[in-house]
């Protein structure tokens, strides 16, 4: 019986794009291929065809070689199509299934989660463009009708926070207005409307010019469904990436209560009761339920990494990163890899660090701590800054490579920190630098879980932290005989010198 592969696959074997692949198709310069229903099936041992088109000089769309990485990459419309594209297009299909008014994704940071949410809004979102084209050739078209009726049928309001890391309150709240201004502008047929009321438009007017007050802009979200759903006669997708990191940077710069009060107006207002909502969509590294911000909203649906569900649609899983590994010639490194940037687990799912393995084949195959340079480790300065010795003894227990049970609290808050020392082995898990060997709920939110360091990147990151620490408090010898040992992993001496941390610490 012949073997087939899609136009990704083939993608992939000739370093070319999908788009390209589709376009020779058509020309019927693939031999045997044809075309069901929408998607191109290919001969498995097709040849690749000749470049036939003059184009610019230098290296062409089609010339030989692998796709690059995407390092860095977070436009799903450039990943999935020029790039190296591991396909988690499912996660669509997943929630349509289920289909929760408002999904909140809590992992840590580079696992994927603007890269995922932009394609949600590639995916629903109604533009003059046919956007079905990133799909076509992506596992979710092969699910069937019901889910490609969804696509493109929807206004989808898609604001980003990731950037608003600003040292005080008013540099932080100048940077949201902005971010909520761009997203009405990117909305301007609104203002050309004759179903958008004049008062509405003058409320519109405000937000561009930058005269609007603060109630304006904490009630965008509200208003601009309202207008979406009014336009267009459909209620909006309503997108927000990476919403918690204003409110990390609140509580690490003194303006905690202002943002915190600020978003809670903002997110009830789109996401709590919001008639104009077809469905809504947050990311974040933590859930931060007992801030309020999330109050009432009983129309939530959280899927945090002890969650079974999307379990292995952010990182890598382990089949990906093999195949991905024979692609660029480097099968004969997985189980480096695998010390290095595996040991994660996501509910059932093991999973892989992807920035982390992005940037191990992009250097070529040099084993470094990529994912410690993305961003700060703050939460564990925080802990060693108020550590009691029963944390610094499991500190020492972890780095030492061993495991232990502990209380996680999934819905913990940045105050926490200082009040409850203890919840930093919640915050550790949820922000990546620990992972649950195994986890058993305890009651509503909470859970009992083994947890460990998960790999020998973030074991780098412990070095790094605990050493910095280390050396404004104990003497710089004894700081070096420390790294020493964990380096050659040496226990007694380990032990020996943690003894002599915790003499000068308690």
């Amino acid at each position: 019986m012949k073997s087939y592969m899609n136009t990704s696959e083939a993608a992939k074997r000739w370093g070319i794009t999908p788009r390209r692949i589709g376009i020779l198709c058509s020309e019927g310069r693939i031999s045997g291929a044809y075309k069901e229903r929408s998607r191109w099936r290919i001969p498995v041992d097709a040849e690749k065809p000749a470049d036939q088109r003059s184009g610019k000089a230098g290296v062409r769309e089609d010339a030989p070689g692998k796709l690059p990485l995407p390092v860095g990459i977070s436009d799903f419309r450039k990943a999935s199509s020029e790039y190296y594209y591991v396909d988690k297009t499912l996660l669509i299909r997943d929630f349509l299934d289920e289909r929760p008014q408002v999904s909140l994704f809590t992992r840590p940071r580079r696992f994927g989660k603007t890269l995922n949410m932009d394609m949600l809004r590639v995916f629903f979102e109604k533009t003059d463009e046919d956007t079905s084209i990133y799909f076509q050739d992506k596992y979710i078209w092969e699910c069937g009708a019901f889910y490609r009726e969804y696509q493109g049928k929807f206004p989808v309001i898609y604001v980003t926070f990731k950037d608003v890391k600003c040292e005080t309150w008013a540099a932080a709240y100048d940077m949201l207005t902005k971010i909520l201004r761009n997203e009405f502008e990117r909305h301007g047929e609104l203002l050309q409307s004759s179903r958008i009321s004049q008062y509405e438009k003058a409320y519109m007017d405000g937000i561009l010019r930058g005269t609007a007050n603060h109630n304006d802009y904490a009630m965008a979200l509200l208003n601009l469904s309202r207008m979406l759903d009014e336009h267009w006669g459909i209620a909006p997708v309503i997108i927000i990436d990476e919403y918690d990191t204003p409110i990390q940077q609140g509580y690490d710069r003194g303006y905690y209560e202002q943002i915190v009060d600020f978003m809670r107006i903002l997110f009830s207002g789109g996401l709590k009761d919001n008639s104009h909502l077809s469905f809504g969509f947050l990311t974040g590294i933590l859930r931060v339920a007992k801030e309020s911000i999330f109050s009432g909203l009983n129309n939530l649906k959280v899927n945090s990494i002890l969650d079974h569900r999307y379990s292995m649609y952010f990182g890598f899983t382990r089949e990906e990163v093999r195949a991905m590994a024979e692609y660029y010639n480097a099968a004969d490194k997985f189980e480096e890899i695998c010390a290095w940037y595996d040991g994660y687990r996501f509910g059932k799912t093991d999973i892989f660090n992807p920035w982390s393995v992005i940037g191990y084949f992009s250097s070529e195959c040099s084993p470094q701590a990529f994912w410690q340079s993305t961003g700060s480790n703050d939460i564990i300065r925080e802990a060693l800054k108020n550590a009691t010795p029963d944390i610094i003894d499991r500190l020492e227990a972890l780095m030492q490579g061993q495991s232990f049970v502990t209380h996680i609290d999934t819905s913990v808050i940045y105050p926490q920190i200082k009040d409850r020392p203890s919840a930093v082995f919640s915050f550790l898990l949820v922000a990546g630098y620990l992972k649950a060997v195994r986890s058993d709920r305890a009651f509503g939110e909470d859970y009992m879980c083994e947890v460990a360091i998960p790999n020998r990147e973030i074991s780098h990151v412990y070095r790094k932290e605990i050493l910095m620490h280390l050396d404004s408090v104990i003497p710089p010898s004894t700081a070096v005989s420390i790294q020493e040992a964990v380096y050659t992993a040496d226990v007694s001496v380990l032990q020996k010198r943690l003894g002599d941390f915790l003499l000068h610490t308690v």
